[in-house]
């Protein structure tokens, strides 16, 4: 068992749980294929689990360090992104509907996702490493979104909170009384949620 499963605060843990997205951050494995980076990369992105019958040995030395997740909401709150290759139709999706939430920088379907990629590094993490969070009304906030409800992740979904946990999430709960919710989904991507982008999501099942 390796320590590949990411959640949706960005921590990467030893689980038995499988996932139906992969991804990853660059080389950030030693040789005996332990974690000991964060990340390398400033393109954190999230990966189909087979693609063009390709195979790879999982923390192989040197090679990139295959991680996984819940589903794509998960990864989205983890901070990353479609791939460009596997995923060629939701990373074209993803980033003209970024462009369309995000118009104050001025991007277009010319810029180069790196640009995209340096901001979403800027709200996914401080320079110390932590997660960045930040209050919300919930009345803006669009499906697929995490929310952190004491020390719980929680998606946000057809007006429920489910709590994330590695195999799934556990039954709906009600809503908190306040009016604002502590969000886990980095600021751009939940304006990307509310352009139209529709992350896929697991509410009320386990995987398996």
């Amino acid at each position: 068992m390796f320590q590949n499963r990411v959640t949706p605060t960005g921590e990467i843990i030893k689980t038995a749980a499988r996932g139906t997205f992969m991804g990853n951050r660059g080389v950030i494995h030693n040789d005996k294929g332990e974690i000991k980076h964060r990340y390398k990369l400033n393109a954190w992105i999230t990966c189909l689990l087979q693609f063009k019958g390709r195979h790879f040995k999982i923390m192989a030395p040197k090679r990139f360090t295959a991680l996984f997740f819940l589903d794509e909401a998960t990864a989205f709150a983890a901070g990353h992104r479609p791939c460009n290759e596997c995923r060629r139709e939701d990373f074209q999706k993803f980033k003209s509907y970024w462009i369309a939430g995000n118009p104050e920088y001025g991007f277009t379907m010319k810029t180069k996702i790196a640009a995209i990629d340096t901001i979403l590094h800027r709200e996914r993490i401080t320079s110390q490493g932590d997660k960045i969070t930040y209050e919300m009304k919930y009345s803006e906030i669009p499906d697929g979104t995490f929310v952190l409800i004491g020390s719980k992740a929680c998606l946000l979904f057809q007006s429920h909170l489910y709590e994330w946990t590695p195999f799934g999430y556990n039954a709906a709960m009600a809503l908190p009384a306040s009016p604002y919710l502590t969000v886990l989904t980095p600021k751009s991507v939940v304006r990307t949620f509310r352009a139209g982008y529709i992350p896929s999501v697991e509410p009320g099942k386990r995987i398996d």
